[in-house]
């Protein structure tokens, strides 16, 4: 548990870093944990009536991180950050999210900086 909510942490203290790159793992645990919250505050909200005051108010203290991650995730497959205008588009956004939450990382160095998962597998040997 204690690494998952590691993960979100950090991707919320990077929340309007549009730069680098961000993991397949980093961005499943982010929504993950977001989900979980979501469905607890939409609980709450229901159990005290507040017309899901709390569950709109988390999802628009999320709404900047969620981009700056697609962007990093984006990267890390060697898109540009711009993809993430797809996510306008009704179905295609959808279809578009998925495409980068599966999709593996470039292999190497690409030019929005080093492939986060070979940094941490060097770290740790």
């Amino acid at each position: 548990m204690n690494e998952y909510v590691k993960e979100y942490v950090g991707v919320l203290k990077k929340y309007a870093e549009f730069n680098g790159r961000a993991r397949r793992k980093e961005q499943g645990i982010f929504l993950l944990v977001s989900t979980c919250i979501m469905f607890v505050l939409l609980f709450v909200d229901s159990i005290i009536g507040t017309g899901m005051i709390l569950t709109w108010l988390y999802s628009m203290a999320i709404t900047l991180p969620s981009f700056a991650l697609i962007v990093r995730r984006c990267h890390d497959i060697g898109w540009s950050g711009w993809w993430i205008l797809l996510l306008w588009v009704p179905i295609v956004g959808i279809v578009f999210v998925f495409i980068i939450l599966f999709k593996d990382s470039q292999f190497g160095e690409n030019k929005y900086g080093p492939n986060p998962k070979e940094s941490k597998a060097t770290l740790a040997v």
